[in-house]
């Protein structure tokens, strides 16, 4: 059959691709993706943001209804358990990031588990059925950025997860719900009228709403081109299309089924050990090398020793906060995540705390810092780098640089430490037995025959474990 568009090109692959397509990279990969987001799912209902989304969301009421994760007395129709999960991955910026940059899993997993849930379309879903929508989903946020080159850069408009997430949350949603390749093309002409968030509202708790609103408004698509509602047929073909959202927007045909490689087989995602813009991890891992010089072992680093401190990194415009008010600031700082790393020799959850933000000596230690941008340090994150000088009163410099931090995928992080960032944050909300247990079903999923294995276990506490556990 002989394709008219690149929009009916990912109408064919949504609905063909199939587990026989899954290679073993892939499937390894992605259950990596998944237990990582949950665990930053289940954190992030912890967060200010997510219970103000809670809150809202509870307005709504459904005969079908889904889990919201960590919270066992409460249910939600699909789309909105779907939105406040996706508020809870992205809450804190801790959850996966690819490249071209966005974060992938946060749309399309919360899409799944509440639609595996609801039981849509049908009672048994299988643990390789969730994979391939997942990956499908995946898949599609990747195709779409490059189709840009404005996409390998650090955005500077749209926040990618409010653009191409929305639409992987369509095209998973799609497989999930078995929708006819004309119904997938509709899906996602639907979804790009849903899609697009400015940057203006980074590193605010309006942020993480872009990924809840990408897992709904992808859903909600999915349901409306179900009951058969139409959208433009070229909607990824044209300028005034998908093509609004990049200044120099050129789309291309997807490869015929039959020789189909996935990106996520050529190009892994980095998985954060702090909860701050990926960029801000290039500055830590070169602090906390500077660190090292300047004390040793639990030793106070001495700020009244430091002249100045100077980061050479890319020219990004959101994440250059010399003196952030609020978490969400703190998070967006290359200027913050130095000082923390500098004074305390690492940074974790606690780090973004307002008394942390506003002790004394992070604040005179952030006057200290300066800012430089050379030309090859390009804001895109495969190539970015952070080298950091500190000079000392006695007129002595300490220079150290990151390429690559460890999480990056160029450095994975190991299984064992996925694993423990995953207990982490996970415990904030389930038992230990639950939480080993989560492990274990992801990482058996191709072997699972009914999801609602899975879902059970994100339900969270029994009010009567609440009440122990609180004692």
């Amino acid at each position: 059959m002989k394709l008219k568009s690149v929009t009916e090109s990912f109408a064919k692959v949504i609905h063909g691709l199939n587990v026989g397509h899954l290679t073993d990279r892939v499937i390894q990969r992605s259950k990596r993706m998944i237990l990582d987001t949950l665990g930053v799912g289940f954190l992030g209902t912890g967060t200010e943001v997510f219970h103000k989304a809670n809150e809202y969301s509870k307005i709504y009421s459904s005969n079908v209804s889904s889990t919201v994760w960590g919270q066992p007395t409460l249910r939600l129709p699909p789309t909105y358990a779907a939105f406040v999960n996706g508020v809870a991955i992205h809450s804190m910026d801790f959850d996966d990031t690819w490249h071209p940059a966005t974060h992938p899993s946060g749309a399309v997993l919360p899409v799944l588990m509440a639609l595996s849930e609801a039981q849509l379309p049908s009672p048994k879903l299988s643990g390789l059925d969730l994979l391939l929508a997942f990956n499908v989903g995946v898949e599609v946020q990747g195709r779409l950025m490059n189709f840009s080159k404005d996409a390998n850069n650090i955005p500077k408009r749209f926040h990618p997860p409010s653009v191409v997430g929305t639409l992987g949350s369509a095209a998973a949603a799609s497989k999930m719900l078995g929708l006819s390749m004309a119904n997938c093309q509709k899906a996602l002409a639907i979804a790009v009228s849903h899609a697009g968030a400015p940057m203006a509202n980074a590193a605010t708790q309006t942020k993480p709403l872009h990924m809840g609103n990408a897992a709904r408004h992808g859903m909600e698509a999915a349901f409306l081109a179900l009951l058969g509602l139409e959208g433009n047929k070229q909607v990824l073909d044209t300028q005034t299309g998908f093509g609004a959202f990049y200044t120099n927007y050129s789309p291309k045909v997807l490869p015929n089924l039959d020789s189909y490689t996935w990106l996520l087989d050529q190009q892994d995602v980095a998985f954060k050990s702090f909860p701050a813009h990926l960029a801000t991890h290039w500055v830590a891992d070169a602090a906390a090398s500077v660190r090292k010089h300047l004390v040793t072992d639990r030793a106070m680093l001495p700020t009244d020793h430091i002249e100045r401190i100077v980061l050479r990194i890319p020219d990004v415009q959101y994440v250059n906060r010399p003196f952030p008010d609020s978490e969400h600031e703190a998070r967006h700082s290359f200027q913050y995540a130095a000082c923390a790393m500098l004074l305390d020799g690492g940074i974790a959850v606690p780090s973004f705390h307002r008394d942390q933000i506003n002790k004394p000596q992070v604040r005179e230690l952030l006057g200290k810092v300066e800012l430089e941008h050379p030309q090859d340090n390009l804001p895109s994150f495969n190539t970015l780098y952070c080298e950091i000088s500190v000079t000392l009163k006695d007129g002595a410099t300490l220079t150290e640089r990151c390429d690559t931090f460890y999480g990056h995928w160029r450095k994975p992080l190991s299984q064992k430490d996925l694993e423990a960032k995953f207990r982490a944050n996970a415990s904030t909300m389930l038992s230990c037995d639950t939480v080993e247990r989560l492990i274990q079903t992801v990482d058996n999923l191709e072997g699972i025959e009914d999801c609602s294995v899975l879902t059970s276990l994100l339900k969270g506490p029994s009010p009567p474990e609440m009440i122990s556990q609180s004692i």
